[in-house]
């Protein structure tokens, strides 16, 4: 891990160590600038943002669309920030800056005997939303390993304080056994699949080839899965999270 070639990322993670020192507000303000500025840039990521905002919103007038890919590609930024308060805040930084509503409904979820599937999504916040559900119950979480050893390194250091155990997104056998086991798996299955078992199903009236695991795990468990909702409130005030009821007749035929 100290290799030369890895000198450039342990610089970047010591200045995101910094980083996460400053005020929220800061924080807030720096990210946003940061993830503007590669909104403006011809790259890859932001190619293909706006083709997926043409797709989805074809009602929008182009002006629109502009608008709401900067204010994704802000939201973007002020991730980076968020990384490094989910991997170095303290559990009690993070519970006084959240709102936190629906906590019942996991306990009494768990009250069943069968574990429970806490899902969420891809949004911006996905790793803060982790963080914060994982100070009020110790969790599963599925990753994938990155593949520059020093952040795979950091990543799994960073699951210690509010996971009870980080699990490789391919290591089914594992994420079973918790289940089997009445724990709480955290599982964000909202992205393209190509594999054996995807389904086509549309997405803003688009076609997509969808993971459809979480219905064959809850069925294979007895599992209850509940929906989980985060978002970043206005004016630097930090958080709100919420856990809604188990899906009814989940899952069906």
């Amino acid at each position: 891990l100290l290799a030369p070639k890895h000198w450039l990322t342990w610089i970047a993670l010591g200045i995101l160590r910094l980083l996460h020192l400053l005020p929220y507000a800061v924080q807030l303000a720096l990210g946003s600038a940061l993830g503007y500025a590669v909104s403006i840039l011809p790259a890859g990521h932001v190619r293909i943002a706006r083709r997926n905002l043409e797709l989805c919103f074809p009602e929008l007038a182009p002006a629109a669309r502009r608008k709401l890919l900067r204010r994704h590609f802000a939201s973007v930024g002020v991730s980076v920030f968020e990384a490094a308060n989910v991997w170095w805040c303290s559990n009690e930084r993070i519970r006084r800056m959240t709102e936190f509503h629906g906590f019942g409904h996991l306990t009494e979820a768990l009250r069943r005997g069968h574990g429970a599937i806490v899902i969420g999504s891809h949004f911006t916040t996905m790793e803060m939303g982790a963080r914060i559900l994982g100070t009020a119950e110790p969790l599963n979480v599925l990753y994938r390993s990155p593949k520059n050893a020093v952040l795979a390194w950091v990543l799994e250091r960073s699951y210690r304080p509010f996971a009870r155990r980080a699990i490789e997104r391919e290591d089914v056998r594992m994420l079973i056994r918790g289940l089997r086991s009445n724990e709480v798996v955290w599982y964000a299955p909202d992205q393209s699949y190509r594999k054996k078992g995807a389904q086509m199903v549309k997405f803003f009236g688009v076609p997509a080839p969808t993971n459809v695991f979480t219905s064959r795990l809850a069925r294979m468990t007895g599992a209850a899965v509940l929906p989980y909702f985060f978002e970043r409130l206005p004016g630097a005030r930090g958080y709100r999270a919420e856990i809604l009821p188990p899906l009814d007749n989940f899952p069906s035929d």
